[in-house]
């Protein structure tokens, strides 16, 4: 079993810039790959970006490249968003998500969830 919590959601104007946390607790989350989704109001869940266990290999929406950065420090059990040039359709709540497989784009692939936390972004 793994525990996600999420952290640093918040309200930022267009063109601010966030770092999302995840903290994992449970097993280690080196064995895991991971990755951030996000749903906003009305919208289907979608990937924002996901990172193999050693942190070799990165994957990112189309939306979010050049702009967003996942990073994983494996000492400290924790994943990071870094978000920048921050957009109003950024606006969503924001879920990290742990996959036994190690690597996927695919949220049907993982297996743990946290709560999310929320991100604003405004006009």
């Amino acid at each position: 079993q793994v525990q996600l919590v999420e952290s640093g959601g918040r309200l930022v104007q267009a063109g601010g810039s966030l770092r999302l946390s995840c903290a994992a607790s449970g097993r280690t989350s080196s064995e895991y790959g991971m990755g951030w989704f996000r749903q906003a109001p009305g919208k289907d869940r979608q990937t924002v970006a996901a990172i193999t266990r050693s942190g070799t290999t990165t994957y990112y929406a189309d939306s979010v490249k050049g702009r967003f950065t996942i990073s994983r420090d494996n000492a400290k059990n924790t994943v990071y968003l870094q978000m920048n040039s921050l957009k109003p359709e950024d606006t969503a709540v924001y879920y990290c998500a742990a996959v036994h497989l190690g690597y996927s784009s695919s949220e049907y692939d993982y297996d743990y969830w946290g709560q999310g936390t929320q991100v604003t972004v405004s006009s």
